[in-house]
């Protein structure tokens, strides 16, 4: 394995088989002249998707690509419109520049807040390469397969009162209400899911992001599906309010394995998928 990347926050792992597996929201970083505007840094970080680069490490042995950003969502959230337009038009959720956590809380400190020019830098800094690293891996694998799968990885407290009601399934599979890929992917992914222990649910409140839905275009090949994780099925998601010092838990092997297994079985099948005869 190598990395493809030059920028020191991204990393671009390059594979054969047709699948890429991207992760926006796994990084931490957050330079420091962002950071010294903001209330917390735990709070900046409170909302990543904790340990999903670990849950997802046996991708690389499948011949995957994987893809992904060690910059903080807070910086930048890569898997939402550029333009600022809402995903989820009606619902409370969080802007291309965050400036509250999931629960609300701000980020910023008064008179810090970013504004349009600072977003269009990061944009220019941090989505932008990001995105183009997409681009030019799904050009390549498209180059190679008349199929390739693009595969968002996220995870997520399982219970967020401002964002969705009760408890999350263990598996949310998003694919904008069948728009971004093909049926028999996603029956696929549903099918490698079902049959375990773990919950799961297909385009409940999470129906795939920016990346899902921009680069979704089945008819040319290109099959894009959102994986949504609650973190209870992979670590020890305290079953209250969540404080600093306590969140995130650590990863844990054993925790994670029953859970890993699954995932193992969803990335095989979006592989098998994407090499079956037209």
């Amino acid at each position: 394995m190598t990395d493809e990347s030059r920028l020191p926050w991204l990393t671009v792992i390059r594979g054969e088989a047709p699948l890429i597996v991207s992760m926006p929201h796994t990084g931490v970083d957050i330079p420091p002249d962002i950071e010294s505007g903001l209330t917390s840094p735990w709070l900046a970080r409170k909302d990543a998707d904790w340990w999903v680069n670990c849950l997802y490490d046996f991708a690389y042995a499948l011949g995957a690509t994987v893809i992904r950003t060690a910059i903080s969502r807070t910086v930048i959230d890569c898997n939402r419109d550029p333009s600022g337009a809402s995903l989820y038009p009606g619902q409370n959720t969080t802007e291309l520049c965050p400036t509250t956590t999931f629960d609300g809380e701000p980020l910023y400190r008064s008179g810090s807040l970013p504004v349009a020019a600072e977003t269009t830098l990061r944009r220019s800094t941090f989505f932008e390469p990001y995105h183009a690293a997409i681009d030019g891996e799904i050009a390549r694998l498209r180059a190679r397969h008349t199929n390739i799968v693009l595969y968002d990885c996220h995870s997520i407290r399982s219970s967020i009162p401002r964002l969705f009601e009760g408890v999350l399934p263990n598996f949310n599979i998003g694919t904008n209400n069948g728009a971004t890929c093909a049926p028999g992917l996603t029956r696929a992914v549903e099918a490698a899911c079902d049959g375990t222990s773990f919950t799961r649910v297909t385009n409940g409140r999470f129906r795939g992001g920016y990346t899902t839905r921009h680069y979704g275009r089945p008819t040319e090949g290109v099959h894009a599906v959102q994986m949504e994780l609650a973190c209870r099925g992979y670590m020890r998601e305290p079953r209250k309010a969540i404080a600093q010092g306590e969140w995130p838990t650590p990863y844990e092997d054993q925790v994670a394995a029953p859970m890993r297994a699954v995932l193992t079985r969803v990335l095989q099948a979006c592989i098998r998928f994407a090499q079956e005869p037209a």
